[in-house]
């Protein structure tokens, strides 16, 4: 099927003329389809960010934020009308106003297709427009991955506060009555950590805590991060469930399992618990 180009979307009061496109990647700390997914003032301060240049010079910032796993595929921000700016670098030096006529009902829902070359991200728009194409339009507006099933749970902890931060029924519904044993493993360096929710405490509600606390108040991931800081934490410490149970299950064989996954994966002597 031949590709929709972005063209036949653009209504009439969007000139590429007079916009400035707005790749936005990861910045070291969040991916931008997280920060669109759950923060639109967030969202919105992304778009008002000058670096050294003035590089949001036209009329207006038409926003993309770069999907986690595809890096040619983009979630549309929205159209954002410049109003205002200050001449301070690295500092949100723009005032913009979200123009809701303007593509307004395809915000967090339309994915774009382009595969940018080169390391500037903000970029003249009609130099890239006949390289944009419609990749999908969603029925509802993006609010992060949908639950996959618990065997396939393998999201790292940024992407488990998007969820949590969220919300997300899917998600909650699922582990919420649901006492389990888990492994938290660093990604670089292989060490894990094995922790288990039992008692009252469904799984959903252990790893809310640590999505608020990032540890959970375990004693070698308080060192892990402490080493190598929250932005590297948040991105490489991922989580999966290794069992799972109804509540009704006794606490004593959570923790029989929860012992046995210390020992088969070293947690203890190659990982990060403490006991």
């Amino acid at each position: 099927m031949e590709a929709i180009p972005l063209t036949a979307l653009l209504p009439p009061g969007v000139d590429p003329a007079e916009c400035k496109l707005h790749c936005a990647v990861f910045n070291g700390e969040r991916h931008p389809i997280e920060v669109l997914a759950t923060s639109w003032d967030e969202w919105q301060g992304w778009n008002s960010w000058r670096n050294v240049n003035d590089d949001f010079n036209r009329r207006y910032v038409f926003s993309l934020a770069q999907d986690r796993h595809d890096p040619t595929l983009w979630l549309f921000g929205g159209v954002w009308e410049v109003v205002g700016r200050r001449p301070e670098p690295r500092a949100p030096s723009y005032d913009v106003v979200f123009r809701a006529d303007l593509m307004g009902a395809f915000a967090r829902r339309l994915y774009v297709r382009l595969a940018l070359a080169g390391r500037n991200r903000r970029r003249n728009m009609e130099t890239l427009l006949g390289d944009m194409t419609v990749a999908s339009i969603a029925e509802e507006e993006f609010a992060g991955d949908p639950f996959p099933g618990h065997d396939r749970i393998d999201h790292s902890l940024a992407e488990l506060q998007v969820v949590v931060g969220q919300r997300r029924a899917d998600w909650r519904i699922a582990l919420e009555s649901m006492k389990g044993v888990y492994v938290i493993h660093d990604q670089v360096t292989g060490a894990r950590y094995v922790g288990s929710a039992y008692g009252d405490t469904g799984v959903w509600q252990r790893w809310s805590y640590y999505a608020q606390t990032l540890h959970g108040d375990n004693v070698g991931l308080q060192a892990h991060l402490a080493a190598h800081g929250e932005a590297y934490y948040r991105e490489n410490m991922r989580f999966a469930l290794l069992e799972y149970w109804s509540m009704r299950t006794s606490d004593e064989h959570v923790l029989e399992r929860e012992s046995y996954w210390k020992n088969v994966l070293l947690a203890r002597s190659l990982g990060h618990n403490r006991n």
